[in-house]
């Protein structure tokens, strides 16, 4: 379908062993239903030792045949009905934006919006060593204030994604 699956920074270990992730928690959260990134994710999530964690509005859960997938593959999954349950036992938040796009009116859109929004006072809820994480561009459901965090790694994941980006581009046009 196009998508490439992008290897997220904290997937990385010595010997790429499943094994050694350990049951790390990792919690996507928001649109799960139309976002490419948490399909994806998902699907690579498959291939470590993890615990995969869902938060979103019930319309916008993570589809049947990911979930299957992931369980066919014996990866724990667990749904969350609020960010505030699940934000205190996760290790990386990867969040996404509800994509405006994807819906026929602007009423079904503004139901499901500011239901998931991480602020700094859920932070506070948070494991220190707790990363958060979104495929960039966000709307509101990461307050601003949360871009001061050292846990914030979007931007540092963005630009890790550029320089990814040259180097396959550099590698087709055989520049290297």
């Amino acid at each position: 379908s196009g998508n490439i699956p992008r290897k997220p920074c904290w997937t990385s270990s010595p010997s790429g062993r499943k094994s050694e992730r350990n049951g790390q928690p990792i919690t996507m959260v928001e649109d799960l239903q139309h976002g490419r990134t948490v399909h994806s994710l998902a699907r690579l999530l498959t291939l470590y030792n993890v615990n995969v964690r869902y938060v979103s509005p019930k319309s916008l859960g993570m589809p049947e045949k990911i979930t299957k997938l992931v369980e066919a593959k014996g990866i724990s999954q667990k749904i969350y009905d609020n960010l505030e349950d699940a934000i205190a036992e996760t290790d990386v938040l990867y969040m996404t934006r509800i994509q405006k796009e994807r819906f026929d009116s602007e009423e079904e859109y503004k139901k499901c919006c500011g239901q998931l929004v991480l602020t700094p006072q859920l932070m506070t809820r948070a494991k220190r060593r707790m990363i958060v994480m979104h495929p960039l561009p966000r709307v509101f459901e990461i307050s601003k204030e949360i871009d001061i965090d050292p846990r914030a790694a979007y931007f540092r994941q963005a630009e890790y994604g550029m320089y990814i980006r040259m180097a396959l581009l550099a590698m087709v046009l055989g520049k290297c």
